[in-house]
């Protein structure tokens, strides 16, 4: 085992690939740390998990190694992914017919009906700023409009690590599981009977992002990639993509994240390594997974999160 550890560090001090079929957890674990993705280990009784903290959107001037994961994909036993929602032709029609619902405000409301003077000012400097009138408009999608449109934080970015760590496993048959499932009804019944006012924290939290400016989108992937965690959890942007729904929603975000715990906690009981994704928010917020898991006596090895 030490002459097996011996090699596998070598050969990540040299950079050369190992034939990661034949190798142990430990070495699957070089091998994945060589991507630069953060990530955090826990050996069990009979084999390992790896579970890699993702966030959405890293931007490509971001110096890691995609295809160094996707390597390291190939020596594990199993994948964990993410929730699967399951999207019927019915849930479609659903959202093409209620689509009102979930962009618009109520009633002819507008957000002065809702926002304090201080909420509303902002978000009229904002309007004014990139000209655009959000007065009719969900919270929800102006926090989605303000993210998305006007700071761009998803453009110029490359692949997510579930996406890479997904292809891999499929091209070599590696059996992908998913943390759980949720049916597309619930989720569209979920956001529609949503009151507005339960989106305003999202709302503040987007506008806050917009405000400090595109700096905090390469700062967050830098931060990222140091594995300096409580610097990407206090970044505006990753602030605002975890207030917003699903993940702020008690309901759905508590499904999900409750999810997660299950998938890593029936990881403990299988044979050899399984590798999964999970978003870096939900690792590592408080009372995240990291958290419950550390809870349940489960020896975490990795970056600091707290």
């Amino acid at each position: 085992m030490q002459i097996a550890r011996y090699l596998a560090f070598a050969a990540c001090a040299l950079l050369i690939p190992l034939p990661l079929a034949a190798q142990d957890g430990d070495s699957i674990i070089v091998a994945a740390q060589r991507s630069g993705a953060p990530m955090w280990t826990i050996h069990t009784a009979r084999g390992t998990i790896i579970m890699v903290g993702e966030i959405v959107a890293v931007p490509e001037a971001t110096p890691w190694f995609p295809d160094r994961l996707e390597a390291a994909t190939t020596g594990a036993q199993r994948i964990i992914l993410g929730t699967r929602p399951r999207v019927s032709p019915g849930d479609i029609l659903r959202l093409i017919f209620r689509g009102g619902r979930f962009t618009r405000l109520p009633d002819e409301r507008v957000a002065a009906d809702y926002l304090e003077a201080g909420q509303l000012q902002r978000l009229s400097a904002l309007e004014t700023h990139y000209d655009q009138d959000y007065s009719r408009k969900s919270f929800l999608m102006t926090a989605f409009d303000l993210l998305a449109q006007r700071l761009r934080f998803n453009r110029d970015t490359g692949d997510d690590a579930r996406d890479i760590v997904r292809e891999a496993a499929e091209d070599a048959d590696i059996p992908i599981e998913r943390a759980g499932t949720v049916r597309g009804e619930d989720m569209l019944d979920n956001l529609a009977e949503a009151d507005p006012r339960s989106h305003i924290p999202c709302l503040e939290a987007a506008m806050t992002a917009a405000e400090t400016g595109t700096g905090i989108i390469q700062q967050r992937g830098a931060d990222w990639r140091a594995f300096d965690i409580p610097g990407v959890m206090a970044n505006p942007l990753e602030i605002a993509l975890g207030q917003c729904w699903p993940w702020a929603d008690p309901a759905m975000g508590g499904e999900l994240r409750g999810q997660w715990v299950g998938a890593i906690t029936r990881a403990n009981e299988a044979e050899g390594v399984t590798l999964a994704v999970v978003p870096l928010r939900v690792l590592a917020e408080p009372d995240g997974v990291l958290d419950q898991l550390a809870a349940r006596g489960m020896d975490i090895a990795g970056p600091e999160w707290r």
